[in-house]
């Protein structure tokens, strides 16, 4: 690939990715049956997406630098036109008839649409500030535009009207409708989310919590999964869209953000941005984690799966609860370790994929264990074992957002609490859940008193500091200068003055994790011969 790889799109027949690689002014073109790139087309400055027309013969590469939409014809990979739409042009989406082309442009409020006959812009559309993520319905009567200023315009493509602003959360960025055209799910950066609008009344009905930096949202097929990739911690949050919950998060390369879903369901591309790959996810075995335990509900997809008379986990059998020609929705049953994953039909037996059984999570640390109950960005550590795949952290009720992961650790931030106090922390995963450890929320800290308020410059003064929320001091300071100190309480710590360069009155500063507040201090000169 080249550098920085965001927008992906497949061809119909998916026999064709084109991925759009914004950090080389490239778009590369892979051969989905070798896996192999066969040719790049260069760009303009910054390529950030891929539409490609319902007959497969254009494709649309927003150019955002230069402010264009360039036309290529895939039969040649040569440019037909560049088409002027103004600087910061971001996401395309073709209508299913394909007559037009909806544009955002990230800079602007604005989307612009292209006629295809003609390739030129017959309308601009004002939306929310930040326009950057565009979808169209199936049946080609609404657009729906994700916009930075946290709402998702909904435009009726007949008269090119908003005809509804949908207040969908904290930065919504990115979103995909479903073949049925009944949901939209849209990923939100400011609380790491993904909100879910029923297109009937355009209102949002839930909101499901992934983990750092959401970045491109995309479908299966029928609709039963949506995969996620998490920019932050590198990983594909898959959310069962029955239950709107999160049932596995898969790891992916460095940056995950573009993902295009195969029509058969059984694979997807994910575009690595900051490591310039693109990666091949399996999906015939989702989610391909659970419990020792057994009972994790898994979609099986493939080909000739009807009437499936077993399905295998290793050697157990599984329990079938539902079978179509392409899919078979099974319980897992008890196991261990790593086990092939087989289905029986009339017509054989085949491997499907791998299906790994998880040991149960423990907690072992944490660090920092104490923060402000508004919530912070500052990054907590936990400790432990098989903690690898963790799919959600929470602090009693409130959810933390996921940073990174290892078999050891888990890095989250915490989110603002209704009210100060300690509160048991959770980690789940596939495997189970780890409990155990507390943490505190903090009212923020105060500073009301330092006594005595002054001493000499060569230090040594006993001082006692009182406020409030001081319990959890972490350093005090005298005019940046580090002070010995004992916390007596939550309303009184002592310290004592460190020397001095200088007369004169200087901050003394407390820090803590719900804030740095501070007094003052005055530092003279003492007597001399």
């Amino acid at each position: 690939m080249g550098n920085t790889p965001q927008g992906i799109a497949l061809t119909p027949d998916a026999t064709r990715a084109y991925v759009a690689n914004r950090g080389s002014n490239t778009v590369s073109v892979i051969d989905t049956a070798t896996g192999t790139v066969t040719d790049t087309i260069a760009t303009g400055a910054g390529p950030a997406d891929v539409a490609i027309s319902p007959d497969g013969t254009r494709a649309y590469v927003t150019v955002f630098d230069d402010g264009l939409v360039s036309v290529f014809d895939l039969a040649s990979h040569t440019l037909v036109t560049d088409i002027p739409v103004g600087t910061g042009a971001t996401m395309a989406a073709v209508t299913p008839d394909g007559t037009r082309v909806y544009v955002t442009r990230q800079t602007t409020d604005t989307v612009s649409v292209i006629d295809t006959a003609t390739n030129a812009v017959t309308g601009t559309i004002t939306v929310g500030p930040g326009a950057t993520g565009v979808a169209i319905t199936p049946d080609g009567t609404r657009a729906y535009v994700a916009s930075f200023s946290g709402s998702v315009s909904a435009i009726d493509t007949a008269t090119n009207a908003v005809i509804a602003t949908i207040i969908a959360g904290d930065v919504p960025i990115l979103l995909t409708v479903s073949s049925d055209g009944a949901r939209v799910y849209v990923t939100t950066v400011g609380k790491s989310s993904v909100s879910v609008i029923d297109t009937a009344t355009n209102t949002v009905t839930d909101t499901i919590g992934v983990s750092a930096q959401p970045r491109f949202p995309a479908l299966s097929p029928d609709n039963r999964h949506l995969y996620v990739g998490n920019s932050e911690p590198d990983t594909v949050s898959v959310i069962d869209t029955a239950t709107n919950t999160v049932v596995e998060n898969i790891s992916a390369g460095d940056g995950p953000t573009g993902i295009a879903v195969f029509p058969d369901g059984t694979r997807a591309y994910v575009g690595n941005a900051n490591g310039g790959t693109v990666g091949v996810m399996l999906t015939t075995v989702i989610p391909d984690q659970g419990s020792t335990a057994g009972g994790t509900t898994v979609t099986l997809t493939g080909h000739h799966l009807a009437n499936a008379t077993a399905v295998h986990f290793g050697t157990a059998q599984a329990v079938i609860t539902a079978n179509t020609a392409t899919s078979v929705t099974v319980t897992a049953p008890a196991g261990s370790g790593a086990v092939p994953v087989t289905v029986t039909t009339p017509g054989g037996t085949g491997t499907l994929g791998s299906f790994y059984y998880m040991p149960v999570p423990a907690l072992t640390g944490i660090s920092p264990d104490a923060g402000p109950v508004a919530g912070s960005d500052q990054e907590i550590v936990l400790t432990g074992r098989n903690l690898a795949g963790a799919i959600d952290v929470y602090f009693g009720t409130t959810r933390a957002v996921i940073q990174r992961v290892s078999d050891t650790q888990v890095t989250v931030r915490a989110a603002g609490a209704p009210a100060p106090g300690g509160v048991p922390v959770t980690v789940i995963t596939s495997g189970g859940t780890a409990d155990g450890l507390s943490y505190t929320y903090l009212d923020q800290a105060t500073v009301t008193g330092v006594s005595p308020n002054a001493g000499p410059t060569t230090g040594g003064t006993e001082v006692t500091i009182t406020g409030t929320g001081l319990s959890h001091t972490e350093q005090v300071t005298f005019h940046g200068i580090p002070a010995p100190f004992a916390v007596t309480s939550d309303t009184t710590v002592t310290a004592s003055s460190p020397p001095s360069a200088a007369e004169g009155t200087f901050d003394v500063t407390v820090t803590t994790p719900n804030g740095a507040p501070s007094g003052t201090f005055t530092y003279f000169a003492g007597p001399a011969i």
